[in-house]
């Protein structure tokens, strides 16, 4: 049974969130909104949907008198959704609140209603994404990076397709005196396994360390592709080159090669010209090993994808984000977990949501365009362009950027203001006004949104993220 200080309890939440839903509803509800957020959060995992507290900070009890009957409320809803819902109502101090209690969908299954299955993005209910629903219902099946790309092998052919000097080299591990130890290690790491007396290699092995993926049958379309354009269009390629080697030890030669692919640009510093590369390297690394973590295994004919233009990179890899894309800078889900896992072991990444944030951050001290992240048709692309005067950046570029700055400051426990803004952008004081409209046009798009906490006053204005 729920009580009031329970009720308080959540109302002290920071934010609302996947499994977590105030509604003011002083009078009533509709009941047909009310079941799409109990198949919503059910989706998301179950959760708490309470009527008769306002939705915005401090969120005060205003009390509802909403679903007189909860009984019958409960009923009525298992007929209309399929699945059961508790609902109760609370008598806190400060007015009735009706509490309904939304459990998790079962393992491999998603509720729909009338045949949409919902999801809570931010405040909204939207349909789940094709990307989303096929990991739902691959739920409880066997993780293809763990089922076995190779079976019948020795180990001299596990030494032979495998570069097992370089994994020692990764993990800063000594390299075993014989061959058993070696085997011993990649068994302990569960990238090889004893078959009827034999070995197998499971594919997260193969993809990881592979000297061929092309060895590999089932992987080698897995393989990263660099596209190099002669223009700002792909209607002429200059190179079309498929990686070769599995994805731990090849990536240090894969970021060189994209490197090496990068137009120069001319800069003055320090009153001197010099030749640089369009974007940074520590991007470059930091969006690589992005697409390859973070890409979806069971979209078949598709790779991770690096497309070199002369005035922008595009990095892309097969599937729809986890993590919705305005979320990137503070969120962090990992799609293939062991993946992640070992590429952080190998020192490849960190494991902590912090490549975004760098990409973001090396922008900004770069003097670069804000990166462009997209939700594509089963694909994620992240567009790095690279320098661009502001005056020349358009409106969606500084509104970009101006999110992207606030979300950065956020998760560095600061707050932008228009002074932070104007630094992003290199401008002088003189020029706060236009830093004040680039505010005003991310506020107005949802995108961030003024700090109450220092009330109504512009000379000490502070921004926060829409979702902070």
């Amino acid at each position: 049974m729920t009580t009031a200080e329970q009720i308080n309890l959540w109302r002290q939440a920071p934010s609302e969130d996947q499994r977590l839903e105030f509604k003011e509803a002083k009078a009533q509800f509709d009941f047909r909104k009310l079941q799409q957020y109990c198949v919503a959060l059910a989706n998301e995992g179950g959760g708490v949907l309470l009527l008769g507290v306002a939705d915005k900070p401090p969120r005060p009890v205003v009390g509802s008198k909403a679903f007189p009957d909860t009984v019958k409320t409960a009923q009525d809803l298992f007929h209309a959704i399929g699945f059961r819902v508790d609902v109760e109502a609370v008598a806190h101090p400060d007015g009735r609140v009706v509490v309904f209690h939304i459990p998790p969908r079962p393992l491999g299954t998603a509720y729909h209603l009338d045949g949409k299955y919902l999801m809570r993005a931010g405040e909204a209910l939207v349909p789940m994404s094709e990307d989303h629903l096929r990991r739902i219902f691959a739920e409880g099946e066997p993780d293809w990076l763990e089922e076995h790309s190779i079976t019948g092998a020795d180990p001299e052919d596990v030494v032979e397709l495998l570069d097992v000097q370089a994994f020692f080299e990764l993990l800063k591990l000594p390299y075993p005196s014989d061959r058993s130890g070696v085997i011993d290690r990649l068994l302990r790491e569960r990238l090889v396994d004893p078959l009827d007396g034999t070995l197998a290699i499971r594919r997260l092995g193969a993809l990881m360390l592979a000297r061929r993926l092309e060895d590999f049958p089932d992987l080698a379309r897995k393989a990263p592709r660099v596209v190099v354009y002669t223009g700002n269009n792909k209607l002429e390629t200059r190179l079309d080159q498929t990686g070769i080697k599995g994805y731990a030890v090849g990536f240090r030669g894969l970021v060189q090669f994209v490197m090496d692919q990068l137009p120069q640009n001319e800069v003055i510093e320090d009153a001197l010209r010099k030749e640089v590369k369009l974007v940074p390297e520590v991007v470059v690394r930091e969006l690589t090993a992005n697409a390859l973590i973070h890409q979806d295994f069971t979209v078949r004919g598709a790779s991770v994808m690096i497309e070199i233009y002369t005035n922008r990179v595009e990095f892309s890899n097969p599937g729809e984000p986890i993590v919705p894309v305005e979320r990137f800078i503070d969120g962090y889900q990992s799609r293939n977990e062991r993946l992640a896992d070992l590429m952080r072991r190998f020192g490849i990444c960190e494991e902590k949501s912090s490549g975004i944030d760098r990409v973001v951050q090396a922008a900004e001290v770069y003097q670069l365009p804000a990166p462009d992240f997209r939700a594509g048709h089963h694909r994620t692309v992240v567009t790095l362009y690279g320098p661009k005067p502001f005056e020349e950046m358009d409106r969606n570029d500084r509104v970009r950027a101006c999110y992207q700055h606030c979300a950065l400051k956020w998760v560095m426990a600061e707050k932008m203001t228009n002074q932070s803004l104007r630094e992003r952008f290199h401008l002088p004081e003189g020029k706060a006004a236009i830093a004040s409209q680039i505010i005003a046009a991310a506020t107005e798009a949802g995108l961030i949104k003024p700090d109450e906490a220092v009330g109504k006053s512009r000379k000490f204005a502070r921004y926060l993220p829409f979702w902070a």
